[in-house]
């Protein structure tokens, strides 16, 4: 078996058994074509069904001394994860893995955002520029519905079910779920639309997609980055923002009004609640809160 069949066929697994996204897929996919490229540097004619484990510590070793531990541990998962497809397909009888552990990390906590801290980003805001609307609409969006940035650049209008108070939204593995949307949200999209958008030249495949370009075309990832990014930095922010500081604000802030985790986790799209759970240990103030609330013997 030769490397590019068999990450042709580890993508199309990834894709339709696993039900993994475009982006997910692509990064475990790097990982491999990063030891291929090791191997070619080192002369080394191995095809993915002869590499050993020592190899692989080599390369492991070699391509890790410039990653933080976090970035070392998603490499050596990504290739843990494409021989354990070759054992799935009895390709292989084990894994060169087995024997190799990841560095031990710690948990991240979420970056958050005070409501202060956002409202001063909205400020930020040129509304006279002819994104102005749009880039309201969008931080709003990210903030009251807790959305991936992927979550964000695909959604539809015909998504939008603002007279039930929702917006379906299609998550990680194109699983879909309802997440309630508030009326001053809808109201700044509405602006966008009925104001900004409709009066565009847009392109026919993007006639659906709600949040669009100056070139009538869906936004990129990177263009909602660089949005936050710039509108962190004008609004004189003091901590490094993302968008997904908005998706951790919103889960944060609810947990400290006093909502439960299932109800975040449902609205936030995480398969198992262990997930959401970090957001428990970014506010102990809600724990202590809770334990004086419901214990007998508070």
């Amino acid at each position: 078996m030769k490397w590019q069949e068999a990450i042709n066929d580890f993508s199309l697994y990834l894709k339709i058994e696993r039900g993994m996204s475009k982006h997910t897929v692509q990064s475990y996919t790097l990982d491999v074509q990063k030891l291929i490229m090791y191997l070619k540097i080192h002369n080394m004619s191995l095809g993915p069904l002869q590499i050993t484990s020592l190899q692989i510590q080599r390369f492991i070793y070699e391509i890790s001394k410039d990653l933080n531990p976090r970035t070392q541990s998603r490499l050596i998962s990504g290739l843990r994860s494409f021989f354990d497809y070759l054992i799935f397909e009895n390709y292989l009888n084990s894994s060169p893995l087995e024997e190799i552990e990841a560095p031990k990390i710690g948990r991240k906590l979420p970056e958050t955002i005070s409501v202060n801290e956002i409202d001063l980003v909205i400020s930020a805001i040129d509304l006279s520029q002819s994104n102005g609307e749009r880039n309201r609409a969008i931080i709003e969006t990210l903030y009251s519905c807790g959305l991936r940035v992927s979550e964000l650049t695909t959604l539809k209008i015909s998504d939008l079910f603002f007279d039930e108070g929702f917006i379906k939204v299609t998550g990680k593995g194109d699983k879909q779920r309802f997440v309630p949307i508030g009326p001053l949200t809808q109201k700044y999209i509405n602006l966008y639309k009925d104001h900004v958008r409709d009066y565009m030249k847009i392109e026919a495949a993007f006639k659906d997609i709600l949040f669009l370009n100056r070139r009538g075309r869906q936004l990129s990832r990177a263009m909602i980055f660089t949005i936050v990014k710039s509108l962190g930095e004008k609004a004189k922010i003091q901590k490094k923002i993302s968008p997904h500081s908005f998706r951790h604000s919103f889960a944060t802030h609810l947990l400290e009004n006093g909502a439960d985790l299932r109800s975040i986790q449902m609205m936030l799209g995480h398969e198992s609640i262990t997930t959401t759970e970090i957001y428990m240990h970014v506010d102990k103030t809600h724990l202590n809160n809770v334990m004086r609330q419901f214990h007998p013997r508070k």
